[in-house]
């Protein structure tokens, strides 16, 4: 049996158009990344309906990221195993051809693709600097605690606490070799001729060519001597200028020996290049960028710390905040400190509190889905200190979220202004890294402010317009009804299958097995007149034919405007698009439920299919206006009677669609359901075709 990371790995490759569609995959802390040759062939409403799936977001013509969480990287492994993707690895198509110079970044327009570029060059160094800003934030611990100074001079420390400064040093340290690797991979240059390049300027040997600050004679050339220990402008400027190096080398040299003298070469101009012009002004961007934020925050860090939170909601959406991280990073290395991440935690906290809030209400409406979603991005978010899935999981999904989630941005940017928060390190603003900030009982007090401003503005106004709570909702009565009638209507306990088997109940009358087709009831689960003297379910192989319930065209559940009842959460079973104006029972039955508002009504078949019929979308908000309701809960009905009469002028008139899903909430009880597109249907068309269970297979 297949498992949920391979069913929704499959369910993602099917509704992206196929591997065909696919030109390359990359996947970052929480989002899978792909270029797609066809955008229009990519089913977004289809690719959000997995559970799974925290949100679906194009990126310039060709781009679309799929949200996924923490567990991305399980998800990317299982889709390189799939039929058709082994040739794909990260960042790179799977034809030889993918890798032309220039073919990837004529995909995006330039700034789209600026950020892209920032994007993934960091993404696959999100873990190790993850890793680090935990290991930071025990010494910073350890220093709060009298153990050890932490920023004191090495020479100055127990050789241990050396020893552990050796291990999140590392990764900053050597950042820029990281950078230049993954910044070559990006353009499509060999990533370990430009993880060389910035090599070259960590050496001993080029250290001891002077004191940052210094001016050297190097080839009759005066070189001015930088620290590029944990920079990341020049590394990124150095592997821009590697690309088109080696696209001219490449057109230079016969291919027999490229292998040897492009990277040669390549080596051969970059280095010097580096040293003497592309370092330094990376050096001198970065500054640039830092010290004009450094003066906003000499100014006013009131300011600034009100303004960071505010901006990041709507930055972190379009990828535009990584040049924010390397600015922070940049901070610490030449300041010694950072004065955004402080304030950038507000937002974090306002984001967390906002899913916390949407945890708890999903608990009290008993709402399983949104629970799943709100508790993943919660966790993720308190202690990984990552967003994506909070804002792909919920705030960008529905209408208010960002009136709840600002107000907590601006009451935690308030009190980190009051406290003039610092950063002594790059870390994830999580609840494991509070220590790393100075003063850390301020920056608590801010993230607690942010946290319940957020949480508590959902718990008392919900984070959903009215139309939308309303339908989520409707969609829970149907739904819970439904489980209700699989225990409630006989007064046993179980399936419907063991009930059925409980009683040892024959056949229905309207089921057939396959050799005998012909004899599937047309008008439902069950032969006219035929009554049920106890519950019944299709036995195996036997086959069940259900028309159409209101005349009209009709066309695939995919074809439905509505993530919830596209991605077949309530059931299969098919939509039509009415041409008549009455709703009426397909099949001899019983109501399970039936609305006040008389937009939705619930039926149980005789054959123990359970037939959900949702007139129109949104229409729960016209609150019974338009609407007739002809049946009650619990009443036994016959095949054509009359359920629900609508209006179908008046409801366009309130500009809602009326397409009608009608749906098997049961469908699990069954080997399978069907829908059958038609362009007419009415009481003698069969539309949705349900057959037992093989309970042997």
């Amino acid at each position: 049996m297949a498992s949920k990371v391979t069913t929704t790995s499959q369910h993602i490759l099917d509704n992206l158009g196929g591997p065909e569609n696919i030109t390359s995959m990359t996947h970052c802390a929480t989002r899978l990344r792909f270029q797609v040759k066809d955008q229009a062939a990519v089913d977004q409403t289809a690719l959000d309906s997995d559970p799974a799936v925290l949100g679906v977001v194009p990126q310039g013509a060709t781009g679309m990221q799929v949200v996924m969480g923490g567990s991305v990287a399980n998800y990317y492994q299982e889709l390189l195993k799939l039929d058709g993707m082994q040739g794909l690895r990260d960042g790179e198509g799977k034809a030889s051809g993918s890798k032309d110079y220039g073919g990837v970044r004529g995909k995006y327009s330039r700034v789209d693709y600026a950020f892209e570029f920032l994007s993934d060059t960091f993404r696959p160094i999100l873990w190790a600097l993850l890793g680090a800003s935990l290991i930071i934030t025990l010494l910073v611990l350890a220093d709060t605690f009298g153990l050890q100074d932490f920023r004191a001079p090495m020479d100055e420390q127990p050789d241990t606490y050396v020893f552990l400064h050796a291990m999140w040093r590392s990764v900053f340290y050597f950042l820029p070799i990281m950078v230049g690797a993954t910044a070559a991979r990006k353009l499509g240059a060999n990533e370990w001729v430009g993880a060389a390049i910035p090599a070259a300027l960590l050496t001993p040997e080029f250290l001891a060519l002077g004191a940052a600050g210094d001016t050297v004679t190097v080839l009759g050339l005066p070189m001015v001597i930088n620290d590029y220990s944990g920079q990341v402008f020049p590394p990124l400027i150095a592997a821009v200028g590697l690309f088109w190096v080696e696209k001219l080398l490449k057109k230079i040299i016969p291919e027999a020996v490229q292998m040897v003298f492009v990277p040669f070469f390549s080596l051969l101009v970059m280095i010097p290049a580096t040293a003497f012009l592309l370092g330094p002004f990376g050096i001198g961007v970065g500054n640039g960028i830092s010290n004009m934020l450094e003066g906003i925050n000499n100014f006013s860090p009131f300011i600034l710390s009100i303004v960071i939170p505010l901006l990041y909601p709507f930055l972190v959406p379009l990828g535009l905040h990584w040049p924010l991280n390397a600015i922070m990073i940049q901070n610490i290395n030449t300041l010694g400190y950072d004065f955004i991440q402080g304030p950038m935690g507000a937002w974090n906290f306002a984001c967390f509190g906002l899913v916390t809030g949407v945890f708890i209400l999903a608990i009290r409406e008993r709402n399983k889905a949104m629970r799943q979603v709100s508790l993943g991005g919660m966790l993720a978010g308190l202690l990984g200190g990552i967003s994506e899935p909070s804002l792909y999981g919920i705030l960008l999904r529905f209408k208010k979220t960002y009136f709840r989630l600002l107000p907590g941005c601006f009451v935690g940017g308030v009190v980190m202004g009051i406290f003039d928060i610092k950063a002594y390190a790059f870390v994830f603003t999580s609840l494991l890294t509070i220590p790393a900030m100075d003063p850390w009982l301020g920056y608590t007090i801010g993230i607690a402010a942010a946290f319940f401003t957020s949480m508590l503005l959902v718990l008392f106004f919900d984070y959903r317009s009215d139309e939308e709570r309303k339908e989520v909702k409707a969609q829970l009565e149907a739904a819970n009804a439904a489980e209700a009638g699989e225990t409630g209507e006989t007064g046993q306990t179980g399936t419907p299958a063991a009930a059925a088997a409980a009683t040892n109940a024959p056949a229905t009358s309207g089921a057939a097995s396959p050799a005998t087709p012909a004899a599937t009831a047309a008008t439902g689960a069950v032969a006219a007149g035929t009554a049920a003297t106890s519950r019944k379910i299709l036995g195996p192989g036997e086959i069940a034919e259900i028309t159409a319930p209101l005349q009209g065209t009709a066309v695939p559940l995919s074809e439905v405007p509505d993530p919830i009842f596209a991605a077949g959460k309530l059931g299969p079973g098919i939509a039509i698009e009415p041409s008549g104006n009455t709703v009426v029972a397909p099949a001899d039955g019983t109501v399970l439920l039936v609305q006040k508002s008389g937009h939705a009504v619930a039926l149980r078949l005789e054959s123990g299919v359970e037939l959900l019929i949702h007139v129109g979308l949104d229409t729960v908000q016209l609150e019974g206006e338009g609407f007739q309701v002809h049946v009650e809960r619990k009443q036994q009905v016959k095949a054509g009677d009359t359920l629900i009469t609508f209006d179908p002028e008046f409801i366009r008139s309130k500009n809602l669609p009326l397409i009608t899903p009608v749906v098997v909430s049961n469908a699990k009880k069954f080997g399978s359901v069907e829908g059958h597109p038609n362009s007419t249907a009415d009481a003698s068309t069969s539309v949705i075709t349900v057959t037992g269970k093989d309970e042997t297979a």
